[in-house]
């Protein structure tokens, strides 16, 4: 299969204008399963609760939900993006799953980091693994990457994928992804965005070079730092399955 992530610069509190430019990269993006970045449609740089709340939905049922889920539909193809979540009067930082039959699931992210903390809601659906008939799949967000236990958490339900939605703002993951994707035997997917983000006091400067890492800890494909870009590399998830290292050694048995 075809794994792909597409890399972007969403534009601050500008849902219209960030759903057009998913829509025109993904209408390039000729791959099985896409990734999308965190909040990919609202931007990151937020400065007050009511700015989120302006830019925030239902997940599955709100407008931003509603283009992923007819897209899947529509390039035959599994989607996962993060959004900016809102449940009755609490925010989450989540990521959604789409695909060609519509609907799949959510990830709220456990994690949060720096000033997410003013506004979101820790994560409260655990770590769900999604079977679709293709792979099994895993979703994180961003700084969920820096607790190992997310990811092996994923490993042991049987994730093959990690499907990660990012706004890194620290240089570490894409080099410790390999140690990630080595310690799990997993394939990673990782969608960052790239620019920096200024809103009032309130500065970012995201890292760019998306990638995606195989079980064995090779980068397939990976982004420049800056610009958009989509990046695709073939992969055969069920690799994923073997957990041997070499006869005497299993990741599983050894722990």
């Amino acid at each position: 299969m075809k794994a792909a992530y597409i890399q972007m610069n969403p534009e601050l509190l500008d849902v219209k204008a960030n759903i057009g430019k998913a829509e025109k990269l993904l209408s390039e993006a000729s791959a099985d399963v896409i990734v999308l970045p965190e909040l990919f449609n609202t931007g990151y740089t937020f400065s007050t609760r009511e700015e989120i709340l302006a830019v925030s939905e239902n997940i599955p049922h709100g407008p931003t939900s509603e283009f992923l889920i007819e897209t899947a539909k529509a390039k035959n193809a599994f989607i996962s993006a993060g959004i900016s979540e809102l449940e009755g009067d609490k925010l989450y930082n989540s990521a959604l799953l789409a695909g060609p039959d519509g609907y799949i699931g959510k990830y709220r992210k456990v994690h949060l980091f720096f000033r997410e903390k003013c506004f979101y809601e820790r994560g409260d659906l655990g770590y769900p693994v999604f079977e679709t008939g293709n792979f099994k799949a895993g979703m994180l967000v961003c700084f969920d990457w820096f607790f190992p236990e997310a990811m092996r958490a994923l490993a042991l339900a049987g994730a093959q994928m990690i499907l990660h939605p990012t706004n890194l703002v620290m240089p570490y993951y894409q080099a410790a992804s390999i140690t990630r994707a080595l310690e799990n035997r997993v394939f990673i997917i990782i969608a960052n965005r790239y620019g920096t983000e200024t809103n009032q006091e309130f500065t970012n400067t995201f890292t760019g070079s998306s990638q995606i890492v195989s079980h064995k800890g090779e980068i397939l494909v990976s982004s420049p730092e800056d610009g958009d870009h989509i990046g695709v590399a073939e992969l055969d998830p069920s690799l994923a399955d073997d957990k041997n290292l070499n006869p005497m050694n299993n990741l599983w048995e050894d722990m």
